[in-house]
């Protein structure tokens, strides 16, 4: 029988290169962030598909930027243009920094300008149609991203303090802290690496962005994770409950796994399966949603079975 425990170096070498990969790409990579977390303006542009050029909707947008000022001061900070994947649709996200003395009127009034001189210039030179426009406050970008990292910290530490108490009393030469650590431990290497990832992702594919439909995916991916912890946490749990005080730990925790593992593998292709058709065929703008999902729910079960169990095992034996 494959061990789990015997090979928890190697599962945790891979995690560790995953996290500083993770780490390079959050602290390093430019992030492709949404336009709900900037401010700013999203155009979103139907085209025939013989002239959905790049270059040429750049140069437009490039244009209008340098026309777009307030006092003689540019206001816009920056702007980034794309083709959505499978679609005949171009995408120009376009930030806007309101300066010192700018009513928010005078921002909106030069939101407009932006996007009136990009749709005419548009429609009169490539035939495009303007078929969606967003306009988010960068107050209300910074309030999402702040909500989000409180939302997050605040549920890692409420679901270990809930395992904690859980799992109290019910294996009497086992104390229940271990399970809350390295259930709150798996969560953080899940969240890690799957943002990692995404950031990686999305460098290369700047449609995939960070807006509020991934950190949405990243709160789900939690869910899911907790989830599947839970089923080998409580596995380990039982078995450790029927042994007696000296018994081979290792072996115990290791038949835990086993007899979980075909559960946790059907269960996440069967997640797998509907979250790549809904990628593939589903509306765009749920791709990015659905890429964080995927990602999340790869890790998450790599980390169930080869990170939490292990890293169990690890600290029970430190303790005996």
């Amino acid at each position: 029988m494959f061990s789990f425990i015997q090979n928890r170096n190697t599962f945790y070498g891979i995690a560790g290169v995953l996290i500083l990969i993770s780490f390079l790409a959050i602290f390093f990579l430019p992030k492709q962030l949404g336009i709900d977390l900037t401010g700013g303006l999203q155009l979103e542009y139907s085209c025939d598909p013989a002239r959905c050029e790049l270059d040429p909707v750049r140069n437009i947008v490039e244009n209008a930027s340098k026309t777009t000022t307030y006092s003689g001061q540019t206001v816009i900070n920056g702007s980034n243009v794309y083709r959505v994947s499978w679609v005949n649709t171009v995408v120009i996200e376009t930030g806007f920094e309101q300066k010192w003395g700018m009513t928010d009127a005078e921002l909106d009034a030069l939101k407009t300008q932006f996007r009136e001189d990009v749709t005419e210039a548009l429609s009169a030179s490539q035939g495009f149609t303007l078929a969606r426009n967003i306009n988010i406050g960068e107050t209300f970008g910074a309030y999402i991203k702040n909500s989000a990292i409180f939302t997050l910290i605040l549920a890692i530490v409420a679901i270990s303090i809930y395992i904690q108490y859980a799992f109290r009393g019910s294996i009497a030469h086992v104390s229940s802290w271990p399970f809350a650590v390295v259930t709150g431990a798996s969560l953080v290497h899940d969240i890690i690496i799957a943002v990692g990832l995404y950031i990686i992702i999305s460098y290369f594919f700047p449609e995939y962005k960070i807006d509020t439909f991934a950190l949405t995916a990243i709160l789900t991916t939690l869910g899911y994770s907790i989830n599947d912890t839970i089923v080998v946490m409580d596995r380990i749990r039982s078995n450790l409950h029927e042994s007696k005080k000296g018994v081979n730990i290792a072996t115990t925790i290791d038949n835990a796994i086993t007899s979980t593992l075909t559960r946790s593998l059907f269960t996440s292709l069967t997640i797998l399966i509907v979250l790549l058709a809904m990628f593939f065929f589903g509306p765009s703008t749920l791709h990015g949603f659905m890429l964080v999902l995927i990602l999340g729910t790869i890790v998450g079960t790599y980390s169930s079975v080869c990170i939490a169990a292990p890293l169990l095992y690890d600290i029970i034996k430190s303790k005996r």
